[in-house]
């Protein structure tokens, strides 16, 4: 069975820096919403030379019902506690499960690297493309490693993190004409993206936020921007809208801020086999003359970091986005269900 290997950060950048590597990482089996799965924990290190005595993993919202796999010459150690909102296991409701996991009296040494896995299911309201951070911490004879960062920064110690993908693909039946209207330059995000209906097809679909106006800032139009409500804690949400460019000069989204996150950044996510890889922009998006640039889960899009709280469905929240050429625009993005694939009519079918 292949593994889907998940990112270190929001960025993706634990996939593409070396020193990447001596992070403590995650992978699952499945990484779909509503699935439940097999996710290891991978140790490549030690504390400054010294062995892993023990490792404690914190469960966030979104993952249930999990149990941990016994590791032999460990001992096993849960916590339990509420879930901010119930969960359906198979019908009967959980209000309460594991939410901390601790592998402990065993000998790791920093020459060796082990696994450390758990069964768990993944929340079905949660969307596609959404980072689930599992801070963890390994304590040593006299130190630890703590890779509890769950801002989606570069630098520090990222927690393990777990980008979720797509639903299996469900036969087309007459629906294989996707989500985009527009067109993008991320071929493999966006023909991805562009079957987001579930393996139960229409019952799976997505919904679509609220509808806000267009905005026009020179030569630019911006369109069908919205965005999708956050569980609670949850540190980073996603930013989406189309960017139109009818001049005849190439320009550039180069950055963005909103008054709702600590930052925001530009980002690509894509499927390279069954790998979901998400980067940064650091040069920003080219949005090319006579040319429309869709920013869209599965592709292209805004990410929101440090959230002040979590976005609601229903409402609205303000981001600037930076132009090179045409300048500075601040619009709404409205705020849609946790899986919802467009603003207005976008997205239902």
């Amino acid at each position: 069975m292949k593994l889907a290997q998940i990112t270190c950060t929001a960025a993706g950048l634990a996939l593409l820096a070396p020193a990447a590597i001596a992070h403590v990482t995650v992978v699952a089996e499945k990484s779909a919403p509503g699935a439940t799965t097999k996710l290891t924990l991978r140790v490549p290190h030690g504390c400054d030379g010294e062995a892993t005595e023990e490792i404690r993993v914190e469960l966030p919202e979104g993952v249930y019902a999990a149990k941990p796999m016994p590791h032999a010459g460990w001992e096993i150690d849960t916590e339990t506690g509420a879930y901010a909102t119930p969960y359906d296991n198979h019908g009967t409701e959980m209000t309460e499960g594991v939410r901390s996991i601790t592998w402990s009296g065993g000998s790791l040494p920093d020459d060796f690297y082990d696994e450390f896995s758990f069964r768990a299911a993944l929340g079905a309201e949660l969307a596609p493309g959404a980072v689930l951070y599992m801070p963890t911490v390994q304590t040593c004879a006299t130190g630890e490693e703590a890779w509890t960062d769950t801002s989606g920064g570069h630098d520090g110690k990222p927690a393990p993190a777990l980008t979720l993908a797509e639903a299996p693909t469900a036969p087309a039946h007459g629906h294989d004409h996707g989500h985009n209207h527009g067109h993008t330059h991320d071929h493999a995000a966006q023909d991805h993206a562009a079957h987001d209906h579930g393996s139960d097809g229409h019952a799976m679909q997505a919904q679509a936020a609220g509808a806000t106006a267009d905005v026009t800032l020179g030569d630019l139009t911006l369109s069908s921007a919205f965005t999708r409500a956050t569980l609670p804690n949850a540190p980073v949400g996603g930013g989406f809208l189309t960017v139109t460019n009818d001049g005849d000069t190439d320009d550039r989204l180069i950055a963005a801020t909103s008054p709702a996150a600590g930052r925001v950044e530009i980002h690509e996510m894509d499927m390279d086999g069954d790998v979901m890889r998400m980067r940064e922009l650091a040069d920003g998006l080219p949005i090319p003359a006579g040319d429309t640039v869709a920013l869209q889960p599965g592709g292209y899009h805004l990410m929101l970091m440090e959230l002040a709280a979590p976005l609601v469905e229903g409402e609205t929240v303000d981001v600037t986005l930076t132009f090179e050429t045409a300048g500075e625009v601040t619009l709404p993005l409205a705020i849609g269900a946790p899986n919802a694939t467009g603003a207005g009519h976008e997205g239902m079918h």
